[in-house]
């Protein structure tokens, strides 16, 4: 157990190298055409290689600190166990909400994703937004028998540590929108 964890910890630390550098050449792409013209100069003196080292230097630790602004105050346990679910996804954006939990922001094949953790790294669940037309046949039979005269404002599909998959279907209504969930045979279970 413990060198699993060592052996996580020691690829979120690669990662966070990962994204430093990745960071470093976002900002470096816009300065490109500078720095080609200082390294293409037919002297490269002191005075140019001072300068250019100090303008890299201070982009790659601007880089840095961005990183540790990002993920700053985000649990070990939390992006370990995110990296575990969900490998290859190395850039969620990340905010705790309201119930404490951290929510991940981030995409899969261009879909947007939520995946809700606690600071202990247990993860929630995990959701994301699809069209009504998706909907499995039964929910939408249901929903055409019991709820043909309101709205569909949302449609989700959840996977919930707790109650397994289902979706998540919201009704516009007056004050706060009415979310009904279904199990894909169309049963409603709230």
């Amino acid at each position: 157990m413990l060198k699993q964890v060592q052996h996580d910890a020691i690829l979120l630390r690669a990662k966070e190298f990962e994204h430093v550098f990745s960071g470093f050449y976002e900002f470096l792409k816009p300065n490109f055409y500078l720095v080609l013209l200082v390294l293409l100069s037919k002297e490269i003196d002191m005075k140019r290689f001072l300068v250019l080292f100090s303008f890299l230097t201070v982009g790659v630790v601007s880089c840095q600190e961005n990183n540790k602004k990002e993920k700053s105050g985000v649990p070990e346990a939390v992006q370990l166990a995110f990296e575990k679910k969900y490998p290859g996804e190395n850039d969620p954006d990340w905010k705790q909400d309201e119930h404490g939990y951290w929510e991940s922001h981030f995409k899969i094949d261009g879909e947007k994703y939520r995946a809700d953790f606690n600071a202990d790294g247990s993860w929630v669940e995990t959701e994301n937004d699809i069209k009504t037309k998706n909907l499995p046949t039964a929910i939408k039979k249901v929903i055409e028998e019991k709820y043909s005269d309101r709205e569909i404002t949302e449609v989700e599909r959840v996977d919930s540590a707790e109650k397994g998959i289902f979706y998540d279907v919201e009704f516009k209504q007056k004050g706060k929108n009415m979310d009904v969930m279904f199990r894909e045979d169309g049963t409603i279970i709230n």
